[in-house]
């Protein structure tokens, strides 16, 4: 079963080693609806590199309470939380999407963002730069101005220490082709993870911290191959977000998932069948996935 080609179609082998397998939470419903779900993030010791927060496909009109509440939490136990952006392919506009950005920061303290629907081709590449450019500077700017007022308070220089509540700082961010190092329980903050469901034109690699190169049913992930220049860079850049996952072939996504350089990943057994977010909630064998990626902390 081929998972990786080169630009020839030859089989190729992923450059480093694919050791950390952690997961990437796309999205799950409105707090008040799952509270389970994100009830189970902040357990200490869970593999985790990120989670998304979606309010509305995006921030919403006004802050929400619930999310406010949520993404706290999560702060609190070390969890990076990513804001919802929705690209649609490129189709928004730069105003709207520094807008939603602007509240995300201010509403609910966001670690960074997560580009929903981002486009993957070479023409859209120098507008996806010019978006990508302006929320690092966003969240470099909250940042200083978290650092001052909290300096403010505590009577000390500013930058010293970090504040970790509603309306915190974005982690450091990487320089492009980077990722971040941090505090949470992953040990990697990505600032940026850019969502095109497939694998982009390579430039887009200079672009966010992280890609999702694939995002989709178990049945086309099965025999999907990765392009060739993924294996020019290390697994924690790449993310495989795949549904309809049956409990027997876990550890076969798994394998696959390592060989094609993706350090990061969701695998569940609900579908998108009716239209449903096959995202929204916990897989059926939660604590089975868990063992695998790490220790048993879901019980």
């Amino acid at each position: 079963m081929p998972h990786l080609i080169d630009t020839g179609g030859a089989l190729s082998a992923p450059a480093g080693q694919t050791g950390g397998t952690r997961f990437g939470v796309p999205g799950w419903a409105h707090p008040m609806l799952a509270p389970v779900e994100w009830a189970v993030l902040a357990q200490p010791g869970l593999p985790l590199h990120w989670t998304v927060l979606d309010v509305a496909g995006g921030p919403g009109a006004r802050p929400d309470s619930y999310c406010v509440a949520a993404a706290a939490t999560l702060r609190e136990a070390g969890v990076t939380v990513l804001g919802h952006l929705a690209m649609r392919d490129g189709t928004r506009s730069f105003g709207e999407l520094v807008s939603d950005a602007h509240r995300f920061l201010d509403w609910y303290g966001v670690d960074g963002f997560y580009l929903a629907d981002c486009p993957s081709g070479r023409a859209q590449l120098a507008e996806t730069a010019r978006t990508v450019t302006t929320l690092r500077a966003l969240c470099a700017q909250q940042r200083r101005y978290q650092h001052r007022h909290t300096a403010g308070r505590q009577g000390g220089p500013a930058g010293h220490g970090r504040h970790r509540g509603p309306g915190g700082p974005c982690p450091r961010v990487a320089e492009p082709g980077g990722v971040p190092a941090g505090t949470g329980t992953a040990g990697l903050r990505p600032a940026l993870v850019s969502e095109h469901g497939t694998h982009p034109h390579p430039g887009y690699a200079d672009l966010a911290d992280q890609l999702v190169t694939f995002s989709g049913s178990w049945t086309d992930y099965r025999w999907s191959q990765a392009a060739g220049w993924t294996a020019d860079h290390p697994p924690e850049r790449f993310c495989h977000l795949v549904h309809g996952v049956p409990r027997m072939h876990i550890e076969e996504a798994l394998r696959i998932a390592r060989w094609q350089g993706a350090g990061t990943v969701w695998f569940t057994d609900r579908t998108d069948r009716e239209g449903r977010n096959p995202w929204e909630a916990l897989p059926g064998y939660w604590d089975e996935l868990v063992s695998r990626l790490g220790p048993g902390v879901s019980e």
